[in-house]
C-alpha cells in the first residue's frame, strides 16, 4: 500500500454537473483534476453511454454544460481568445460552444455579451439564461473615434478603484459585487438580440422553465441599498412576454423552487423561528392567482451538507417529477434523495447509504448521481426502486493502492442528553503499545456535518502518523432546527462543551493517544471553535485556525454574510446588545490564551476576512503566545477546497508543520 502524500487530491477524479441528455438515453457530466505543475484545474466534459464513458472535450476549462438536443451539448468558453479584446471595451462576452456527441471538433455556436449561466434552450430556438448587468458599469461598444478613446481611457481609470453604497458591496468567490445584479435575459441568437425580462436592481437567485405551462419562473431580492433577505417570485409568460408576480406576502426567503405539473413547489423560510441557517418550510404557489398555501413543514434539511475537500464543481439538486418533487437532503451525517409528494408525504428513494448524493438527474424511475459511498470518492451511480449501481470507476484505483484509512464511527450522548455522532482515524500502522499524537478536527457552518466521505487532510494526517478524530456538535445540520440552534448566549457553549466531552470520550477510548499531545485544527466556524478554544482551555498543544472568526463587532460590519447571517447567530447587534457580541468574541479571550497558535488566511476571503484573523494573531504575540499567520494573495473562503493547487500543498505544509514541531 502506497502511503497518501500531501499532493495526493491532484490524483483525486472530481465529477460534477451530471445532465441527463432530453430522451434519458445518454449522460454528460464534467471530471476536474488538480494540475499541481501548471497549478491549476483541469475540465473536460464526459459522456456516459451503454454503460461507457468517453471522454468528449479536452479543452480543460469545461465546467458546465446544457444538452440542446439528443446529440448535441453546449460549453461556455472563449476557446479561440477572440473576444479578449472586447473586455477592453468594458464588455464581457460569454461564448457558447456546440459539440456533438458523436465526436468531433466543437464549434462557436453563439456568444452573449455579459457573464451568462444558467441558460436554457426553448422550443422556438431561443434561449433563457441569467446574465450579468452592471448598474454602475461602462462601455465603448458603439463609439467610434475620439468619442471611444475618452471612453475606453475613462473605462481604464475605472479599475483602479471601487464604489461600495450597498451591502452587500462584495461576496466570497465573486468579488465586488456593488450594484452588480444577476438578471434574466431572453435570448435570439438568430437576431443577436438579448431581451432583460427582469429589472436592473432585481438580484436572481433562481430560473425554471416548464415547456408543458408555456412558462418561466425566477426570484430573487430586489434592492438598491441594502439586501434584506426577502424575495420575490415572478412566472413569465412565454406567449404574453408578460411576468406575474407570486404573493409571497413580502416574508419569505425563498431557497429553491420548481414547476410540478401545473403549479410551482417552493422551499422557503421566513427565519422567525430559528434564523437565518432555518430550516425551508415547502409550499405550493398556484400560477394563475399567485396564492402560496403550505404543502409541509417537515422540518429538513434542502441539498447536501456534508463535507468533503476532493469536490470541485455543482450540479442539480432538484428535479419535478409528473407530481412530486425530488430533492436532496442532509439526513443525519450523509445526504440521500428524497420525494416530496402532493401530499406533503417525504420518503427516501435513494439507498439509505452512508455518506453523500452530491447531484442527481431522473429519467422515467431511474436515478442518476454522483455520489461518495463508504469512506470512498466522488462515482455515478444509478438507483431505481431503491437498488443502487456503480457505473463508473475513476477513482477505484487510486483507493485500492493507497492506505486509506476507515473511519471508527463512535457516538455519545452528552451531559444534556444529547446524542453526538463522531468518528476516529487510527494512523496507519497503529500499533497499541504506543503513544501517538492527536488531531481534533472540526467542521465550519456550522450547519454542516463531517460524514463518512474520504477527506485527503485527515487521511493524511492519519498517514503521517496522527490519531484523527471529528464530530457534529449541536449547530450541525441534519438533525433539524432544534439541533442547530445555537444561537445567542448558546454559540461558543453548548458547541464548546460537545467538543471538549467527545475529546475525553476519545482519549478515554484510546490510551495510546498522548494527552499532552493533542492539537486542533479548524476552518470558518471550525476557526471561530479554534480562537474560543485557546482562549478557554490549554489542553491542546498547538491549534491550527483557518479562515477564523474573532470578532464579531468587526466582523458583522465586514463580511458577505456578517450584516444578517452573523447578527442572526448573535441575536445581537453592536449598537443594542453589544456586550453579547464581545462575550461571543475569542478576541474577548485573547490574554487568557497560552497554546500556539497558526492561522491560515486569504486576502479575497470575504466571507470571513483577513482583519479577524490579523486581530487575533496581533493579540496573541501582544501576550507572548507562539503564533504565525500564512497570508494567501488571490485566495479566497474556498482555499483547501478549490484553492489553486499549490496553494493547497502549501497550506496543509504549514499546518502539518506546526502540528509536528508541538506534538512529534
Amino acid at each position: 500500500m502506497q502511503k497518501i502524500q500531501i499532493d495526493d487530491f491532484s490524483r483525486v477524479k472530481m465529477l460534477s454537473q451530471l445532465s441527463l441528455s432530453p430522451k434519458g438515453d445518454k449522460a454528460a457530466f464534467v471530471v476536474s483534476q488538480a494540475q499541481v505543475k501548471g497549478n491549476k484545474y483541469v475540465s473536460n466534459i464526459w459522456l456516459l453511454e451503454e454503460g461507457k464513458t468517453r471522454k468528449l472535450t479536452n479543452g480543460g476549462a469545461e465546467r458546465s454544460l446544457t444538452w440542446l438536443d439528443e446529440d448535441s451539448i453546449l460549453f461556455p468558453g472563449d476557446r479561440t481568445g477572440k473576444y479578449k479584446a472586447k473586455a477592453e471595451e468594458g464588455l464581457s462576452y460569454t461564448v457558447f460552444n456546440k459539440i456533438n456527441t458523436a465526436g468531433g471538433e466543437a464549434e462557436e455556436y453563439f456568444a452573449l455579451p455579459f457573464p451568462a449561466s444558467n441558460l436554457i434552450p426553448l422550443p422556438d430556438g431561443r434561449f433563457l439564461c441569467l446574465g450579468v448587468y452592471d448598474n454602475y458599469g461602462m462601455s465603448a461598444q458603439g463609439l467610434e473615434g475620439e468619442e471611444k478613446a475618452q471612453m475606453l481611457e475613462q473605462i481604464q481609470e475605472e479599475k483602479d478603484y471601487e464604489i461600495f453604497d450597498e451591502l452587500p458591496f462584495w461576496f466570497n468567490g465573486k468579488g465586488v459585487i456593488n450594484k452588480k445584479r444577476s438578471r434574466v435575459y431572453l435570448c435570439d441568437i438568430q437576431k443577436d438580440i438579448q431581451q432583460p425580462i427582469t429589472g436592473p436592481y432585481l438580484q436572481v437567485a433562481g430560473l425554471k422553465y416548464s415547456k408543458k405551462l408555456g412558462l418561466a419562473l425566477y426570484y430573487g431580492s430586489e434592492y438598491q441599498w441594502m439586501d434584506e433577505q426577502k424575495s420575490r417570485l415572478f412566472v413569465y409568460d412565454m406567449a404574453s412576454g408578460e411576468s406575474r408576480e407570486m404573493d409571497l406576502g413580502g416574508q419569505y426567503r425563498v431557497q429553491a423552487a420548481e414547476f410540478v405539473g401545473d403549479h410551482i413547489v417552493m422551499a422557503a423560510t421566513t427565519g422567525q423561528r430559528y434564523g437565518s441557517s432555518e430550516n425551508p418550510m415547502f409550499f405550493t404557489v398556484d400560477v394563475q392567482t399567485g396564492k402560496m398555501k403550505l404543502l409541509a413543514d417537515l422540518d429538513t434539511s434542502l441539498g447536501s451538507s456534508v463535507g468533503c475537500d476532493c469536490r470541485y464543481g455543482g450540479g442539480s439538486a432538484l428535479k419535478a417529477g409528473e407530481d412530486c418533487l425530488y430533492h436532496m437532503e442532509t439526513t443525519g451525517f450523509y445526504s440521500v434523495i428524497k420525494k416530496l409528494d402532493a401530499q406533503g408525504v417525504s420518503t427516501v428513494v435513494s439507498p439509505d447509504v452512508h455518506g453523500s448524493v452530491d447531484c442527481f438527474d431522473l429519467t422515467g424511475d431511474t436515478f442518476y448521481y454522483i455520489g461518495i459511498r463508504n469512506n470512498g470518492l466522488q462515482e455515478i451511480y444509478s438507483c431505481n426502486n431503491g437498488r443502487e449501481t456503480k457505473l463508473t470507476s475513476f477513482n477505484d484505483e487510486y483507493l485500492a493502492s493507497h492506505s486509506v484509512v476507515t473511519p471508527k464511527y463512535m457516538s455519545f450522548v452528552d451531559k444534556d442528553g444529547v446524542e453526538i455522532d463522531g468518528w476516529i482515524l487510527e494512523p496507519v500502522g497503529y500499533d497499541p503499545s504506543q503513544k501517538y499524537p492527536g488531531i481534533l478536527n472540526v467542521h465550519g457552518g456550522p450547519k454542516a456535518v463531517f460524514g463518512e466521505t474520504f477527506f485527503h487532510e485527515m487521511q493524511f494526517w492519519a498517514n503521517e502518523g496522527y490519531f484523527v478524530f471529528y464530530c457534529n456538535p449541536r449547530g450541525g445540520d441534519g438533525k433539524g432546527n432544534q439541533f442547530a440552534d445555537i444561537r445567542g448566549e448558546h454559540y461558543g457553549v453548548w458547541d464548546y462543551n460537545d467538543l471538549m466531552e467527545f475529546t475525553d470520550k476519545v482519549l478515554e477510548l484510546y490510551p495510546a493517544i498522548d494527552a499532552k499531545r493533542v492539537g486542533m485544527a479548524g476552518g470558518s466556524y471550525g476557526g471561530f471553535m479554534a480562537n474560543w478554544i485557546v482562549g478557554h482551555t490549554d489542553r491542546f498543544a498547538a491549534v491550527a485556525s483557518q479562515r477564523s472568526i474573532s470578532n464579531y463587532l468587526s466582523k458583522c460590519l465586514t463580511t458577505d454574510i456578517g450584516y444578517y447571517h452573523n447578527l442572526s447567530a448573535m441575536m445581537a447587534d453592536p449598537w443594542t446588545n453589544m456586550d453579547r457580541m464581545w462575550n461571543n468574541s475569542p478576541l474577548k479571550y485573547a490574554d487568557k490564551a497560552k497554546t500556539p497558535t497558526l492561522f491560515i488566511q486569504s486576502d479575497e476571503d470575504y466571507r470571513c476576512w483577513m482583519a479577524d484573523a490579523i486581530q487575533m494573531m496581533t493579540a496573541l504575540r501582544m501576550h507572548g503566545v507562539d503564533t504565525r499567520l500564512c497570508l494567501f494573495h488571490g485566495e479566497n473562503h474556498e482555499l483547501s477546497r478549490s484553492g489553486k493547487p499549490k496553494h493547497r500543498i502549501r497550506r496543509l505544509k504549514e499546518i502539518t508543520g506546526w502540528f509536528d514541531k508541538y506534538m512529534k
